[in-house]
């Protein structure tokens, strides 16, 4: 029994407020699916018989009737106020609970409804959330996008597969394949023979495409280096490209595949290296060393293959050397929806960083290890080429990241495929792997140190810091002897230029004094562009440059020391001889840049620049610049000594400014060749800019070549190159998001740098201007921020969950998905993101400073266990935005705003589609066929009669719980069971994930025609859980679909070898249990304990962890919700343990919008008559708390309030009566349904005045007694029309005493519990039908109705004596069909359900 407050009066109405706050949210719920619905009527329901296992029925829902009379809003008002007069309601343990006040009841009535009413406010969000997706989905496909240039690629491939690395070798023989490549018509030969160099696919990718790299290997091979018996000498050699089939694994989203490639691959090493030593598989030349490592080449995800290779336990020592990746994602995995990619990746990196923070090389496992890393750039939006950054695993020392743009006769970015077969860059790759091998050693291949300058001088433009200069490290190789009074030397600080080659017809030689305070750090350095290319000393071309030192020669000093003597002295007898070195090893390519000029990858000659500082030249005199040309040519050379605080330019502007106004400068007419502006403030590859070049005006003579511009990073090496440059479009790779800090702790300081090279012998200033370019910037977001909407979406769902679970313990009324989401638009959810942007600020502030790496452990509380581990936190961007920038911000409600926009549309989505389906399964169900087989033999009576009325008879005489029986609790148990064996044993539990989410909607699906058929505050309630629930489940389910697709792969391979990651029951049994818990129509029990704020807090733990590590461990949110569904889980199972005892039998949980029908009954059968709609649960509430209803009737029976009007009962009685026979019907006598309907009580009325209510009854009675009267053949015509079967003695006495309808004498009741159901619609909420318990009969000839019977034995057919009085339901409304008439009759003792049609009334 309840507890009443202390606060409570003591004749108060325990359960007053409770019936009169569930009969407003009733109402509400109505008014959802008919926004032009009238008032609904607060009154009480009644118990029936189709209650749940926990006795709170969750399919039988009934519609309120509308309410009459000019008085109905001020009832509300009143029933209102007293609820929310301290706005709470009386619970059982905790007293009372917070419950909506007055004035947002009052907003959420005026709003509309219906889930598919949408505010303007949302719309709004919605259109803006939309707009921003479209801009960004074009501006990453038109805006800000590098110009591809690669060129085409042609081989002709041949494959031979090593059949006999078989099952003995390694256990994934059956899955996975070797083959070794022979380029057709040059090398056909399968017998091995050079360095083996082994390709690895990356995800979904094919052993084919090595075949560029390795033709290419093949062609350059036998058309050069075969040819060059230096080379030869040297070490080079021909290359033996080995590829796998992994018959395109996708690895990218999952660990375990990776970790088995990874196994394979050194299982496959050790089997390549064994055909060297089998003589009749190896033709190499006697005395080679037997290889004893390879070198691997990775594509994609295989180049995170190849590093883990290194960390598996077959791995061989020093089997493998050096690897080179392409494309491929080292700072972080693609997608973190997989926790064993997760954990693989963060254990890979982990063995790299502590191999590398050894303090000596012993101890390092990878010291004579080298890992290059090619990133494509901006065109490459499969991966962001970010990740592909080395700079937070291997030195510099050991590797380096280099993008594409950036390697010289390559110059234009990539996609993820065509830096595969991109023709440029295949062939600078193929020379510098050719370049570090060595055949003469067992390794094959050069020491770390020379491997690490060979990648270097193919790779890297030449002008980064790391770059080494070969100048200091030659010795002089030419003799230059010139005439003691040669005109041919410069005055100091004079600038060079030669706008022609040949013209004296001779060689000639220009010198130029090197500075004479070189090695004082003052800060100078030579600079030469030109477009002729640099000659060797073997070499005649145009133009050569010498860095020459005075050389005394005494006498008898031989001049063969050199080889190489350039006599320019003529037969002049004095003469000054200088050694010299050549430049040409230092030369740096650049592309062209004239007039004509479109594309750095232009196929033209590139121009060549040199460049030194002083100190490399310290020890030298002069810079020699020799024209070789012995006949005019066309041709031009600029050089000079200039100072570095003349070239290098330092922009202050910050962030704000470029926002703002951007930012301008102005280089002037007396300038150096080459001038680098460095931008502090751009660091960040989140924004992209717009760089403007002003015209140069040239003086009479003409230009030399036209602005040429590099963007550039120095780490990663990134370079860009722009010619003729007018504008350009200015976009980086520097500081990204969610990228672990660098190894030793370095920042990036520098920012972006432009290095302009411009013709100085124009005179003439250049304008510079940059502003940041907002469309293009938005595609650069989706690419670093796409795995956003995995996460924020979820942070909406989950807030929406949040309140809806708040309000439904509330109030008991579960309320739609979009009218909670329009609710925490307006409060929550701004609230929410912006106490995340301050934290992603507070995030900034805290983590921006670096890390030093040499730092000493400052206590013992320090997090660092021993000296030579790195003091780095690794993990400092993994968290919200990922960023250590506070200026981005406004990022996270700007992702929050298009995450809301992307829920409503999913919202809407899934509405539609479950509209759809319920359509659907309507159609199907109604179809004549399905109509059961003792319904067609009364259907067949009347074939005449409209299909859409057999349609919605049956739709009316089908309960409520049929929308859920499909299966029984056994068999879904069983199913549910069989479900989680496959889990355990053969299939992940991703794939029973998707099952949860397809039975879901299902369920969605019949708990919306349940509601569009029977339209209640209950039904409407489950429909908008199952909705809701189904909404968050398909927002994990993204999460969980990779490792589905990896599995369906695996068997389309015939691989069923199960996974050993994702067999865990655990993970998804709670999610099973709480869908098939919902296949049954169970509504969650409405907690009124403590207990109520867990459900809550649970999603708005969710919603936290979502958006704050949601993005770094996706993986994780599934299990979450794992965790939240097993709660929900709990809920349904011991609902009786945490729900309030008035929270109801026979409706759904909460028994919003109904209270307990307080029927008068016998004294003698009341206990047995209640607990006979009792379910085993339901007896077990009643013995546990006590049976509600009881204390309903008794308050009934004894209540100690009296009325508060001044009018009495009789008074108004007496008048009502007045009034109807002063103002008789004009045309005809109302039928009886009409009086039903007219004469129905108010619910509250009932409960505050039973007094008042029992002289109403009386009246109505009167009524009817004297339409009956009036009219006796219209009524016996009625029954007769209602049974044309069935033939009935006719009793005066049922006419003449209409109390017999149903006594309410407290010995002689037989009536029945009635409460109201839709059934073929009509105004105010939907035409009901009346229904009571179980079966049903027709009352009225207009309206459906249906009786039921708590007690066995009840006639089926029915009588007068079996129809319930109106008083037992006040909720009578009107069918759209007033010509057709039928009915249900059921017999409650065998359950037989019988339709009846009848003709139209003539």
């Amino acid at each position: 029994m309840r507890r009443r407050p202390s606060n409570a009066p003591e004749d108060e109405d325990e359960g007053g407020s409770d019936d009169k706050v569930d009969a407003e949210r009733s109402d509400s719920a109505v008014a959802g699916w008919d926004p032009g619905a009238t008032e609904a009527r607060l009154r009480p329901a009644a118990f029936d018989g189709t209650s749940s296992s926990d006795g709170l029925s969750t399919t039988a829902g009934a519609t309120p009737s509308p309410r009459d009379g000019p008085t109905a809003p001020s009832d509300e008002k009143a029933a209102l106020t007293e609820v929310t007069k301290e706005g709470v309601l009386p619970t059982p343990k905790e007293g009372r609970a917070k419950v909506p006040d007055m004035s947002t009841l009052r907003r959420w009535r005026s709003r509309p409804r219906s889930p598919w009413s949408c505010s303007f406010l949302t719309l709004l969000v919605t259109m803006t959330a939309v707009a921003l997706l479209f801009g960004s989905y074009r501006s990453v496909l038109s805006r800000q996008r590098d110009v591809p240039g690669c060129r085409m690629s042609f081989m002709r491939p041949a494959f031979a597969r090593f059949n006999d690395f078989d099952t003995e070798h390694t256990r994934f023989a059956s899955k996975y394949s070797l083959y070794l490549y022979r380029e057709g018509g040059v090398d056909e030969d399968t017998r091995v023979k050079g360095v083996p160099v082994l390709f690895i696919p990356g995800n979904a990718g094919s052993y084919k495409q090595v075949r560029p790299i390795a033709a290419e290997a093949a062609q350059y091979f036998q058309e050069v280096v075969r040819l060059d018996s230096a080379a030869l000498n040297a070490g080079a050699s021909s290359l033996d490209f080995f590829t796998v089939d992994f018959n395109e694994d996708i690895t990218a989203f999952h660990g375990q595949t990776l970790l088995d490639q990874a196994e394979y691959l050194n299982e496959a090493v050790a089997f390549i290296l064994s055909l060297y030593h089998d003589p009749q598989r190896s033709m190499r030349a006697g005395g080679l060393p037997d290889p004893t490592s390879v070198v691997l080449v990775g594509h994609s995800m295989g180049g995170i293959v190849a590093r883990t290779m290194l960390t598996m336990p077959n791995y061989q020592s020093n089997s493998i050397n050096t690897i080179v990746t392409i494309s491929a994602p080292h700072a972080r995995p693609p997608v973190a929806f997989d926790g064993e990619i997760v954990r693989t990746y963060a254990r890979i990196n982990e063995h790299w960083r502590k191999a590398y923070s050894q303090k000596w090389a012993n101890n390092n496992p990878l010291w004579h290890v080298t890992l290059i890393s090619v990133a494509g750039g901006g065109l490459d939006t499969v991966i962001p080429s970010d990740y592909a950054s080395l700079a937070s695993l291997v030195p510099d020392t050991h590797g380096f990241t280099v993008f594409t743009s950036s390697v010289p006769q390559v110059w234009t970015g990539m996609d993820h495929q065509a830096i595969l077969w991109c023709d440029q860059f295949r062939k600078v790759l193929v020379r510098a792997i050719m370049d570090v091998v060595n055949v003469n050693r067992p390794g094959q291949t050069k020491p770390r140190a020379d491997r690490m300058r060979v990648f270097r001088k193919w790779l890297l433009t030449g002008m980064e810091p790391v770059t080494e200069k070969t100048l200091p490290h030659q010795e002089p190789t030419t003799l230059l002897t010139l005439e003691d009074k040669s005109n041919a030397v410069l005055t100091q600080g004079e600038r060079f230029v030669k706008r022609a080659f040949g013209g004296s017809e001779r060689v000639q030689a220009h010198l130029m004094p090197v500075p004479p305070d070189a090695g004082s750090g003052r800060g100078k350095r030579f600079t030469l562009l030109s477009d002729q290319r640099l000659d060797t000393p073997s070499e005649s071309g145009n133009l050569e440059v010498l860095i020459c030192s005075v050389f005394p020669m005494h006498v008898g000093q031989s001049a063969t020391l050199f080889s190489t003597n350039m006599d320019l002295s003529g037969e002049g007898s004095g003469s000054t001889r200088l050694a010299c070195k050549n430049a040409a090893g230092d030369a740096i390519q650049l592309p062209a840049s004239t007039r004509t000029s479109k594309h750095p990858f232009d196929e033209v000659a590139p121009f060549v620049y040199l460049q030194y500082h002083l100190d490399d030249v310290a020890e030298h005199q002069f810079v020699a610049i020799v024209d070789k040309a012995t006949r005019p040519t066309a041709g031009w050379v600029v050089a000079e000594f200039a100072d570095d605080v003349e070239s290098d330019i330092r922009a202050r502007s910050g962030m704000a400014r470029m926002l703002t106004t951007g930012m301008g400068l102005t280089l002037p007419a007396k300038r150096p060749l080459v001038v680098h502006v460095k931008i502090p403030a751009i660091q960040s590859g989140l924004v992209a800019y717009r760089l403007r070049v002003g015209n140069q005006a040239c003086g009479g003579e003409g230009q030399l070549f036209t602005p040429l511009v590099r963007q550039y990073l120095n780490e990663p090496y990134e370079s860009k190159f722009f010619v003729n440059v007018k504008q350009a479009d200015l976009n980086l790779h520097g500081v990204a998001p969610y990228m672990p800090p660098p190894l030793r702790g370095q920042s990036f300081v520098e920012g972006l740098a432009l290095q302009l090279w411009s013709d100085p012998t124009c005179d003439a200033s250049v304008d510079l201007s940059i502003e940041v370019d907002v469309l293009g910037s938005l595609g650069k977001l989706v690419v670093r921020y796409r795995t956003i909407m995995a996460a924020f979406p979820l942070l909406v769902v989950a807030l929406v969950l949040c309140q809806q679970f708040s309000i439904y313990n509330a109030t008991g009324y579960f309320v739609a998905f979009s009218e909670v989401l329009d609710l925490c638009i307006r409060k929550s959810i701004p609230l929410v993101f912006l106490a995340l942007s301050v934290f992603a600020v507070s995030l900034a502030s805290g983590g921006s400073q670096p890390h030093v790496v040499d730092q000493p452990s400052k206590g013992i509380f320090s997090s660092r266990k021993n000296a030579t581990e790195p003091a780095v936190d690794f993990t400092q961007n993994d968290l919200l935005l990922g960023s250590q920038d506070p200026f981005f911000w406004f990022l996270v409600p700007l992702f929050g705003l298009i995450s809301v926009g992307a829920c409503v549309l999913l919202n809407y989505i899934v509405m539609g589609t479950t509209f759809v389906f319920s359509v659907v399964y309507g159609v199907l169900v109604a179809r004549r066929g399905w109509i059961p087989y003792d319904d067609k033999r009364y259907v067949g009576a009347y074939r005449s009669t409209p299909v859409s009325l057999l349609t919605r008879a049956t739709a009316a005489r089908r309960t409520p719980s049929s929308y859920f029986a499909s299966s029984s609790p056994g068999r879904r148990a069983l199913t549910a069971s069989v479900l989680l064996f496959l889990v355990s044993t053969i299939i992940p539990y991703q794939f029973a994930f998707l099952v949860a989410c397809t039975v879901q909607m299902t369920t969605c699906t019949r708990a919306l025609r349940l509601a569009r058929e029977h339209r209640s505050g209950v039904n409407s309630s489950l429909y908008n859980y199952t909705h809701s629930i189904l909404m968050l489940m398909l927002w994990i389910l993204p999460i969980n679909l990779p490792v589905l697709i990896v599995w369906i792969h695996n068997l389309s391979v015939h691989w069923l070898t199960p996974f050993s990651s994702h067999h865990n029951v655990f993970s998804v049994m709670p999610i099973i249990l709480l869908v098939e818990t919902l296949v049954g129509g169970q509504m969650i029990p409405r907690v009124r304990t403590r207990l109520r704020y867990v459900t809550p807090l649970l999603f708005f733990l969710l919603a936290i962890f979502a958006a704050v590590y949601g993005i770094t461990y996706a993986y994780l949110l599934h299990q979450f919700v794992n965790f939240i569904a097993a709660w929900l889980v709990v809920l349904h199972t011991f609902r009786f343990s945490v729900a309030s005892p008035s929270s109801g039998m026979g409706v759904a949980n909460g028994n919003f919008g109904h209270s307990y029908h307080r029927n008068k009954s016998n004294n003698n059968n009341q206990s047995s008559r209640l607990f006979s709609v009792f379910s085993p649960s339901n007896l077990f509430h009643v013995l546990v708390n006590g049976p509600p209803s009881m204390t309903a009737v008794a308050e009934h029976h004894h209540p100690h309030t009296s009325s508060t009007t001044t009018t009495t009962p009789q008074q108004q009685h007496q008048t009502q009566h007045q009034h109807h026979q002063q103002h008789p019907p004009a045309l005809r006598s109302p039928s009886f349904s009409e009086l039903q309907a007219q004469h129905a009580p108010h619910p509250g009325h009932m409960t505050q005045h039973p007094q008042q209510h029992h002289h109403h009854q009386q009246h109505h009675h009167h009524q009817q007694h004297h339409h009956h009267q009036q009219h006796p053949n219209q009524h016996q015509q009625q029954r007769q029309q209602q049974h044309p079967h069935h033939h009935h003695q006719s009793n005066p006495h049922d006419t003449h005493h209409p109390h017999n309808f149903a006594q309410h004498d407290s010995g002689s009741q037989r009536g029945d519990s009635w409460d109201a159901e839709p059934g073929l619609g009509g105004a105010g909420g939907g035409g009901g039908t009346a229904s009571a318990g179980a079966g049903g009969v027709a009352i009225g000839p207009d309206t459906f109705y249906r009786q039921g019977s708590s007690h066995a034995g009840v006639n089926p057919i029915a009588s007068p004596n079996s129809i319930a009085h109106p008083s037992a339901n006040p909720s009578f409304s009107h069918s759209p069909r007033p010509n057709v008439r039928g009915s249900v009759i059921v017999n409650a003792s065998t359950g037989r359900q019988d339709l009846y049609i009848d003709k139209k009334r003539p």
